[in-house]
């Protein structure tokens, strides 16, 4: 399809890419993309073989280089984020990584948010200080501070918007502008707004990461992540950091991920249209100190969220008014709602941040950041809103003396 990124989100999500499924020797070309579930590919002769060695454009040898089925998923993603080019891996922190290690791939300086998904944190904060690469973060809701932190070696600016799990927002524009001025690979994990939300590479954004575990596949029943960017990136990437540390996605995961694809855009808006009516309730409710979500006009960055997103996005963070204890009352007396440390299911998934998700997060971050110990973040799934309400609502009044 020539004009696939002239196409309405939801086309895109269905039809995107799906013109480079294989067809067969006999009439007729499968309407779903067939799965090739196999690490090997054989070759008539010696002479074609070196040729695909040697131009792997020409054909596939081995999965961890390449495979039909990933490369169906990467052109969808590519279309969907608005990108050059698509790399699918194993998981979200194989995406993570695998951007990292390409951008930072003769060393150099990270500016990154204070406020990012544990596993990323701890990748910048504990594993790349032991091969000399050092971090200095800063609440990258300021644009000035990302500024004021960039130094004659930094290579990247890391950023995620919104945040897991505050849902603090980063002006795309801005932090992109501020990168570009200064040379530097701009980075974002896009994973709770993606691309129905907010497409980052139209405001300037070098490069997209996903955990494609969440929203993207949707189900449950997948560990997948995603890069996209500039061609020239996803190349580098995928012929170094991904091909020899081997964070590759597996052609099962590619093709449920491919199935999840082609309803996000209809799953996303009622994502969105569930949470913003949840958070309302939740904000009203007496047993809550605050509730957030960037559709909601109390949130802090509700203009900016109006102004670089689509949809709002599925995800709540509240605090309540009894501290930990609350918190942990408030998830043990869940009956609908499923106490579960992922996001972006058909189902409703509750946490408690600070022993779950970000227990690893030294305190004194955690409270420096805004991680209480009384904070739950909620991914709002697909059941009837009444239905959510009525289960939180009875929860709630279990925290309430």
């Amino acid at each position: 399809m020539t004009s696939e990124k002239k196409l309405g989100k939801a086309t895109q999500a269905i039809h995107a890419g799906e013109a480079r499924a294989a067809s067969t020797e006999k009439t007729g070309v499968p309407l779903i993309p067939p799965i090739y579930q196999n690490s090997t590919f054989r070759f008539a002769t010696a002479a074609e073989c070196a040729e695909a060695v040697r131009d792997e454009e020409s054909g596939y040898i081995y999965t961890r280089w390449g495979n039909p089925t990933q490369e169906v998923l990467e052109q969808k993603l590519a279309v969907l984020e608005a990108g050059e080019a698509a790399l699918a891996t194993a998981s979200g922190m194989g995406a993570v990584s695998t951007a990292l290690l390409t951008a930072l791939a003769d060393g150099g300086h990270v500016v990154a948010m204070e406020n990012l998904y544990s596993a990323t944190f701890q990748i910048l904060n504990e594993e790349f200080p032991r091969f000399g690469i050092e971090t200095t973060f800063v609440d990258a809701t300021d644009p000035a501070q990302i500024k004021h932190a960039i130094r004659a070696d930094t290579k990247v600016i890391y950023l995620e918007s919104p945040t897991n799990p505050l849902l603090k927002l980063v002006d795309l524009r801005a932090s992109a502008e501020i990168a570009k001025a200064h040379g530097v690979t701009s980075i974002i994990d896009n994973t709770f707004a993606t691309p129905c939300g907010q497409q980052p590479i139209t405001f300037g954004i070098d490069v997209v990461v996903h955990s494609m575990t969440k929203y993207m596949s949707g189900s449950g029943a997948v560990i997948a992540g995603a890069i996209i960017g500039q061609k020239e990136f996803v190349v580098r990437a995928k012929e170094g950091a991904l091909r020899n540390f081997g964070a590759v996605i597996s052609p099962f995961n590619a093709w449920l991920t491919l199935h999840g694809l082609t309803t996000l855009p209809l799953r996303f808006a009622r994502h969105s249209e569930n949470a913003t009516r949840v958070a309302a309730f939740l904000e009203a409710h007496p047993a809550v100190a605050w509730a957030r979500h960037p559709g909601l006009p109390s949130h802090p960055q509700h203009e900016l969220a109006k102004c670089q997103m689509d949809a709002f996005g599925g995800m709540i963070t509240l605090e309540l008014k009894g501290g930990r204890a609350a918190g942990e009352h408030f998830v043990d007396h869940l009956q609908l709602c499923s106490l579960a440390v992922s996001l972006g299911d058909v189902r409703t998934l509750i946490c408690h941040s600070a022993s779950t998700t970000h227990s690893e997060v030294p305190a004194e971050i955690r409270r420096r950041t805004g991680i209480t110990d009384g904070l739950v973040r909620i991914s709002i799934g697909l059941e009837d809103a009444e239905d959510i309400i009525a289960d939180l609502g009875q929860a709630l009044e279990s925290c309430t003396p």
